[in-house]
């Protein structure tokens, strides 16, 4: 008999999620408040002891018509909470009514218990292959003046250490109402001393760690850019001061959405923890007429009581199995060159062919035609939204030249930036509307380009018209879809005045609608996201890419720091990490060409560089990555990873990836800086079947598992800076 995922105590009102990993209870109070009680690791059964003292709070208001004065929504934990209830924390939900007030008194309503996972149309979303692999509760809560209904959806899974929330708004009153917030999630700890791990950053920049102690007051951590944004990655965690990448407790928030987001994290006066995570508020008014609904986006939960790896890797897991629906996303990802860095606008196909040959010579599978080769585009200042091929650059057609590449055995890809316009371009001549600007007011360019309105589906269904044009010919295998500035000027030109606070979300919505037919209409094209690098680097990108560009720079140690940032949360399959020239363009480093390798094999290895220009042995080396990779890129792409010491806090960054079989292990080091009294280091292995034995395919020492995790393996004692090994252990019996 199969376990039941969700048990119920009709007589206590509690509910209890589990599973053999993690358990989620929750229960109605007084006066119908839905309370959370617990989220952690797995307890067998719950007996209802945990009720929260009764004490009375000074300033903490009581129950409407109560003259209990020991019960109060402000201290008690909650599972949602709305404005007007007298709960002085951080709402989760802000509901603006008809006669001005914004007060709602939500209280239980009633719950049913679903097989499976429902969608969530137009949004991205975790699913379920069978409607056995999870179950769903739906708690409804009751605005009983309004009639205003709150959906809230917790998901459980059978084998992951994983709850889904959502909620969905019903407006089942009479009178139209304004939402003005809608969190996504609500969640309450209490006698915690957690601290956070947030990962903000900058264009070239992105996913840096950033841990830090939780004080008394409101902490915000969010995106109002339009997009999940360089600055401030759409994830949370909550730790122990104790948990390291190995022990302790995580508890890992993750947004299933790609626009303007907020996690709030409030201490408040009795050292309790609330914690909101949903669309941000800024700029955010949806008009919800009676009889219409409001769903929100998804949110990610994960516990760990095996520190930060084991967090990660429920994340990787459940993102790639869950998340990810591209045909590809099992698929060895194929090693790329991108002509980018190597010619910039600066080409025509008789300048292209010799990259081909040479990547061919090398073993590289796809060659990538970057941004130019459309409109009249010769520089950043004109074409975008002209999705034509360039004749000059390009006299015999773009087949012509997909056709020389596919000869020579490669896969060919295409740049795109699908959701901006050029002033000088066709489009806006024919469709000045179409670019998005507030009424009467200049819009502001960035790079010289402006915003599609993608909120408007006859703007949707022009770009897809001239994409497919291109993408029918057969001849594309890849897009690298980039998006190379943030929203401004926010307004949609077919909603009134008082529907423009819908804008934000309304044009993810479109660009997940335009994402979604592309996918439909050309399932045997391999997309892959950018957005000046790592700008849109979230979980609602990858339902649609199953890779993204990590970062616009290409530097091998800046890269250490931002894909260790990137993995906290995010599948190395999703990385996509080139080896560039030194000195590097973005720092003007000077990188032995042997760690720029061994850094880029971390994710899908690719080459941003000019071959033709390589020095011979430089060739050399890259016959050689290319070589190694394709033996190893089955585990370094899909294995499941540990990083085992970082550059953050030591001069040495090292991880792990295992095949699920444990069969094959890679090894990966990098020291920073060199010194004249080098200190001597070991790198300890985790993982491993300590009763097997396994050989380093270089120099055919034998270790035994045992051995690699409790005595480890010196690491060499190198001059220069800079310096990296790979190893590759395979069990030998």
């Amino acid at each position: 008999m199969v376990e039941k995922l969700i048990t119920v105590d009709q007589k206590k009102k509690i509910f209890h999620l589990h599973n053999s990993k993690i358990s989620y209870l929750l229960s109605v109070e007084d006066g119908g408040t839905l309370c959370h009680l617990y989220f952690g690791k797995r307890v067998n059964d719950y007996h209802g002891q945990l009720r929260y003292p009764r004490v009375d709070r000074g300033f903490s208001g009581n129950l409407p018509g109560s003259l209990e004065r020991r019960f109060s929504r402000d201290t008690l934990p909650k599972e949602y909470s709305t404005a007007g209830e007298m709960d002085y924390h951080t709402p989760a939900a802000i509901v603006r009514q008809k006669d001005g007030s914004n007060a709602l008194f939500l209280t239980y309503k009633d719950y049913q218990i679903v097989d499976g996972k429902p969608d969530l149309k137009g949004l991205p979303h975790a699913w379920v292959k069978n409607n056995s692999e999870a179950q769903t509760l739906i708690v409804t809560l009751e605005d009983k003046k309004t009639g205003l209904l709150f959906d809230l959806l917790y998901t459980i899974y059978r084998d992951r250490a994983v709850i889904t929330r959502s909620v969905k708004v019903r407006n089942e009153g009479k009178e139209p109402v304004k939402l003005e917030k809608v969190a996504s999630m609500q969640i309450d700890f209490v006698g915690r001393d957690f601290e956070t791990i947030t990962l903000p950053g900058a264009h070239a920049h992105e996913r840096t760690i950033d841990r830090n102690h939780i004080n008394q007051g409101i902490h915000a951590y969010q995106s109002h850019r339009g997009t999940s944004s360089h600055q401030m990655n759409p994830f949370l965690a909550l730790v122990d001061p104790e948990t390291t990448e190995f022990n302790g407790d995580a508890y890992g928030f993750a947004f299933v959405y790609s626009g303007n987001h907020k996690f709030e994290v409030e201490k408040d006066q009795i050292e309790q923890l609330h914690v909101n995570v949903g669309i941000n508020d800024f700029d955010f008014n949806w008009q919800l007429k009676a009889g219409q609904s409001f769903q929100t986006p998804e949110v990610l939960m994960v516990y760990s009581d095996h520190g930060l790896n084991q967090m990660s890797q429920t994340f990787h897991s459940l993102i790639h199995d869950r998340i990810m629906r591209s045909k590809f996303k099992d698929s060895l990802r194929p090693i790329v060159v991108n002509n980018w860095e190597a010619t910039y606008f600066d080409f025509d196909e008789e300048k292209l062919k010799p990259i081909v040959d040479e990547a061919k010579k090398l073993g590289i599978e796809m060659f990538v035609l970057d941004d130019g080769w459309f409109g009249h585009r010769d520089d950043d200042n004109s074409s975008l939204g002209d999705w034509q091929v360039f004749d000059k650059k390009f006299p015999q057609g773009l087949g012509h030249f997909a056709d020389y590449v596919h000869e020579q055995g490669l896969k060919f890809g295409l740049w795109f930036e699908p959701e901006m316009i050029s002033y000088n371009s066709n489009l806006y001549k024919e469709h000045p509307d179409y670019l998005m600007q507030v009424p009467g007011r200049q819009p502001s360019p960035s790079r010289n380009q402006y915003l599609l309105d993608l909120g408007r589906k006859e703007v949707r269904q022009n770009i897809f018209e001239q994409m497919s044009k291109i993408l029918s010919s057969g001849k594309i295998d890849y897009i690298k879809w980039d998006m190379n500035r943030h929203l401004s000027d926010i307004y949609e030109a077919d909603l009134p005045a008082d529907r423009q606070g819908e804008t934000y979300h309304r044009y993810v919505l479109g660009l997940y609608d335009l994402l979604e037919k592309l996918d439909q209409a050309f399932p045997d094209i391999l997309l892959e996201g950018c957005s000046g690098g790592g700008g849109r680097f979230d979980a609602g990108m990858a339902y649609y890419e199953p890779q993204i560009w990590c970062s616009d720079d290409s530097d091998a140690i800046d890269r250490l720091f931002i894909q260790e940032g990137t993995s906290l949360v995010y599948p190395q399959s999703m990385m996509t990490s080139h080896v560039s020239v030194s000195p590097n363009e973005q720092n003007g480093r000077i990188t032995p060409f042997k760690t720029r390798g061994i850094v880029a094999m971390w994710g899908d290895l690719g080459y941003e560089l000019d071959l033709t220009k390589l020095s011979h042995e430089d060739r050399e080396s890259v016959a050689k990555q290319v070589k190694e990779y394709k033996k190893i890129r089955q585990i370094t792409q899909f294995g499941k990873l540990y990083r085992l010491k970082s550059a953050r806090t030591s001069n040495q960054c090292a991880w792990e990836v295992i095949s699920p079989d444990q069969n094959e292990v890679i090894l990966s080091v990098v020291k920073m800086m060199a010194s004249g009294q080098p200190a001597i280091t070991k790198t300890k292995l985790v993982g491993l079947d300590e009763n097997r034995h396994y050989e380093d395919q270089d120099s055919h020492l034998v270790y035994g598992g045992d051995e690699l995790m409790n005595l480890g393996i010196y690491d060499p004692v190198e001059q220069g800076d800079f310096k990296a090994q790979m190893y590759h252990f395979k069990a030998i019996d």
